[in-house]
């Protein structure tokens, strides 16, 4: 792997725990190191937070203001961090409404270094209530100059840098690192096909309302071939999903929320992971166990780990969508195998933390970088 011969700085609004992996991989390949600023969240947000053993973690004093669409946050300490940490580069969240992120920008190319801005994209803008009707052109261009304070950007997933080119982003300073929160697999799981009434289908995630766990357990009531349905996490709609279950599908298993290895034997279990819902990064820890998924679009990313031949996207909120692609699935064991394999070859060749770092290295060590 390539190394940056540098001292990195990167900026976080908050350190998940999941994201933990990923840093410590950056870090390693960063010969003078890497420090990371970060903050703590909300406390309705309940992001569980990660401590990471590599990466040299300064906590950033997060002041969030307002809420909703309005919601912006300002990292006191930034440029305090900078000075004591004085990196040869910055990798920050390209996300306007962290508000302190413009002086830190101003402060690096003061001192001739570059800014490598991390995002999804450009979500579509809603039009205001403006009389000259100009509200989203006007945002589009505040977006645009946001953006061009940074030197180059690095999309989560293909749908991300293209909305950056298309609001006029240059091209040849756009990279493409493929959100991953998992290490490439070593070992492809030996699953076999299984027997039409003994189909078991996994959701893994926190249990909350938009991941639509109320419509994976109506379905499989509906799915005709009755499957095992386990249901692993725990949230505030536990209760009710539980309630729910008792009145239209009691095979479900609740099993409570589980971390790291102690989910291995129920992805070793399963033969088809589902999220109905948005969110959730389970999914690329299924593919690493040899699973096939059916998942609901969100971001980009999953239009990257999901394809035809290892699984389904559906849109979000549509139940008939999530019923029809669980149908297709079980009415074709066999191939539920061969989709599972594919989704093991995704996850260990083309979409891993370790590819992530590649990609982060590369734009940092760019023929443009540090001109």
């Amino acid at each position: 792997m390539n190394r940056f011969s540098g001292r990195l700085g990167l900026q976080q609004r908050v350190l998940p725990v999941y994201r933990v992996p990923f840093f410590d991989l950056l870090a390693l390949a960063c010969d003078g190191g890497m420090s990371l600023f970060a903050g703590a969240p909300r406390p309705s947000e309940m992001i569980p937070a990660g401590t990471p053993l590599f990466a040299r973690h300064v906590q950033a004093h997060n002041v969030h203001l307002f809420g909703g669409s309005w919601y912006a946050c300002y990292q006191r300490g930034f440029i305090r961090w900078l000075e004591e940490w004085n990196p040869e580069a910055l990798i920050a969240e390209a996300n306007p409404r962290y508000l302190s992120t413009n002086s830190a920008v101003k402060w690096m190319h003061a001192r001739g270094r570059k800014v490598i801005g991390w995002g999804l994209g450009v979500p579509a803008l809603t039009p205001d209530l403006s009389p000259s009707g100009r509200g989203i052109g006007l945002r589009a261009r505040a977006r645009l100059r946001f953006l061009r304070h940074f030197d180059a950007l690095i999309a989560y997933s293909r749908r991300g840098a293209e909305e950056y080119a298309a609001l006029g982003y240059p091209r040849e300073r756009l990279y493409v690192a493929y959100n991953s929160v998992s290490p490439a697999p070593e070992q492809n799981p030996d699953r076999g096909p299984q027997a039409m009434d003994d189909v078991g289908i996994l959701f893994v995630g926190r249990l909350q309302a938009r991941k639509r766990v109320d419509h994976l357990i109506r379905a499989c009531a509906e799915v005709g071939s009755k499957p095992r349905l386990v249901i692993v996490g725990d949230g505030p709609q536990r209760a009710s999903l539980e309630m729910l279950a008792r009145e239209v599908y009691p095979a479900a298993e609740f099993i409570g929320a589980k971390h790291g290895a102690e989910l291995n034997p129920y992805f070793a279990q399963a033969d088809l992971f589902v999220l109905p819902g948005t969110g959730g990064l389970a999914v690329q820890e299924a593919m690493s166990h040899g699973l096939p998924v059916i998942v609901a679009k969100g971001d980009g990313t999953q239009d990257d780990l999901v394809r035809e031949r290892n699984g389904w996207q559906i849109l979000p909120e549509d139940y008939p969508a999530l019923l029809g692609a669980m149908k297709n699935a079980l009415s074709d064991i066999p191939r539920l195998g061969r989709m599972g394999r594919d989704s093991f070859r995704i996850v260990s060749e083309e979409i891993n933390i370790q590819k992530m770092v590649e990609v982060f290295i590369e734009a940092l060590n760019s023929p443009w970088f540090g001109r």
